[in-house]
């Protein structure tokens, strides 16, 4: 897989949002223009650390103690509230809401569960879960309506939500949340 290009747009849109800071994953790259513009804008840009596995050789350094398996090494994905996201993997046939995402650990990293960071612009968009969803909200007004409950979720409110749930993802304005999901792989569901 090729690296990811962070664009001037990206940029742009990132210094729109607020940000200060620009984490770029290891390999991630800044096209000149997208470098040009974090510098005139003030956007500090800086590539986060990779993750450190720890030894395998015991249970206080990573083996299961029921199966005596090697556990995955410890991730740490520092400003994931500032990580630069991607269009949304599925076509939701709604491009004003601008809806983009980023998986940050998952499967790849040998976990059964999944974490990432959605954003989406004013509207809404339906979505079946076949598997369970926590949504902390970091930025904005998220809403969740399934039938008849709604759940309105502000920065720091906590939304669960069960697998086999047909919802509906909203925002009057702007949203952004920290999502984690069970099992990992939820895509394009």
């Amino acid at each position: 897989m090729s690296p990811r290009v962070v664009t001037a747009e990206q940029v742009l849109r990132s210094v729109q949002d607020g940000a200060t800071e620009l984490v770029l994953a290891p390999g991630e790259r800044l096209t000149p223009l997208a470098h040009d513009i974090a510098g005139e804008r003030g956007l500090r840009v800086r590539t986060a650390a990779a993750a450190t596995p720890l030894a395998h050789t015991g249970h206080a350094t990573g083996s299961s103690p029921s199966s005596g398996r090697p556990l995955p090494p410890l991730r740490h994905v520092p400003g994931v509230d500032r990580i630069a996201l991607d269009a949304f993997p599925v076509d939701l046939d709604r491009p004003a809401m601008d809806v983009r995402s980023r998986d940050v650990v998952g499967g790849a990293e040998g976990l059964p569960m999944a974490a990432g960071v959605l954003s989406l612009r004013e509207g809404s968009f339906p979505w079946t879960l076949d598997y369970d969803e926590v949504q902390y909200v970091l930025e904005g007004e998220l809403h969740i309506t399934r039938g008849t409950e709604r759940v309105v979720g502000r920065p720091g409110d906590l939304i669960a939500v069960p697998r086999g749930s047909a919802i509906t993802f909203g925002t009057p304005s702007w949203a952004k949340f920290l999502y984690v999901t069970y099992p990992a792989d939820w895509g394009g569901s």
